[in-house]
Protein backbone atom coordinates (compact mmCIF):
# COMPACT_ATOMS: atom_id res chain seq x y z
CA UNK A 1 0.00 0.00 0.00
CA UNK A 2 1.02 3.69 -1.16
CA UNK A 3 1.88 6.00 1.65
CA UNK A 4 -0.29 9.03 1.28
CA UNK A 5 1.43 13.06 1.60
CA UNK A 6 0.04 15.94 1.92
CA UNK A 7 1.42 18.82 0.22
CA UNK A 8 1.28 22.36 1.63
CA UNK A 9 1.42 26.03 0.73
CA UNK A 10 1.14 28.63 3.11
CA UNK A 11 -0.16 32.23 2.50
CA UNK A 12 0.48 34.67 5.13
CA UNK A 13 -1.20 38.13 5.32
CA UNK A 14 -4.48 39.69 5.42
CA UNK A 15 -5.41 37.94 1.95
CA UNK A 16 -4.38 34.73 3.11
CA UNK A 17 -7.77 32.64 2.72
CA UNK A 18 -8.67 33.83 -0.30
CA UNK A 19 -5.04 33.42 -2.06
CA UNK A 20 -5.50 29.48 -0.23
CA UNK A 21 -9.05 29.85 -1.58
CA UNK A 22 -8.01 30.11 -4.93
CA UNK A 23 -4.94 28.58 -5.10
CA UNK A 24 -6.83 25.01 -4.46
CA UNK A 25 -8.66 26.02 -7.63
CA UNK A 26 -5.62 25.43 -9.80
CA UNK A 27 -4.79 22.57 -7.95
CA UNK A 28 -7.82 20.76 -9.12
CA UNK A 29 -6.81 21.92 -12.60
CA UNK A 30 -3.53 20.45 -12.18
CA UNK A 31 -5.41 17.07 -11.09
CA UNK A 32 -7.76 17.33 -14.13
CA UNK A 33 -5.46 18.16 -16.31
CA UNK A 34 -2.77 15.45 -15.75
CA UNK A 35 -5.60 13.04 -15.30
CA UNK A 36 -4.69 11.78 -11.57
CA UNK A 37 -6.78 9.75 -9.59
CA UNK A 38 -6.21 10.83 -6.22
CA UNK A 39 -8.05 14.36 -6.21
CA UNK A 40 -8.02 15.37 -2.42
CA UNK A 41 -7.50 19.28 -1.96
CA UNK A 42 -8.43 21.40 0.19
CA UNK A 43 -7.61 24.98 1.80
CA UNK A 44 -7.50 25.97 5.76
CA UNK A 45 -7.55 28.56 7.36
CA UNK A 46 -5.15 28.50 10.68
CA UNK A 47 -5.82 32.32 11.85
CA UNK A 48 -6.53 35.55 10.00
CA UNK A 49 -2.68 35.67 9.08
CA UNK A 50 -1.70 32.26 7.62
CA UNK A 51 -4.24 29.90 5.46
CA UNK A 52 -3.00 26.67 3.12
CA UNK A 53 -4.18 24.80 0.48
CA UNK A 54 -3.09 21.69 0.40
CA UNK A 55 -2.93 18.55 -2.12
CA UNK A 56 -2.81 14.90 -1.24
CA UNK A 57 -0.57 12.88 -3.50
CA UNK A 58 0.93 9.07 -3.58
CA UNK A 59 4.68 8.09 -2.66
CA UNK A 60 5.08 7.25 -6.46
CA UNK A 61 3.80 10.73 -7.71
CA UNK A 62 5.56 12.97 -5.11
CA UNK A 63 8.56 14.06 -6.70
CA UNK A 64 7.49 15.12 -10.02
CA UNK A 65 4.18 16.88 -8.80
CA UNK A 66 6.98 18.50 -5.77
CA UNK A 67 9.41 19.39 -8.38
CA UNK A 68 6.80 21.08 -11.18
CA UNK A 69 4.25 22.72 -8.37
CA UNK A 70 7.20 23.52 -5.42
CA UNK A 71 5.11 22.90 -2.30
CA UNK A 72 6.77 24.73 0.54
CA UNK A 73 6.05 21.36 3.01
CA UNK A 74 4.52 18.03 3.04
CA UNK A 75 4.20 16.07 5.73
CA UNK A 76 2.33 12.27 5.71
CA UNK A 77 -1.51 12.14 5.29
CA UNK A 78 -3.69 10.38 7.31
CA UNK A 79 -7.45 10.26 6.13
Amino acid sequence: MSRKIKLIWDFRGPTSSKTAEHHEIHLKEFISIEKFSLNITGFEIKNEMHAIAFMVVTDENMIVIRDTLKPHRGELYEG
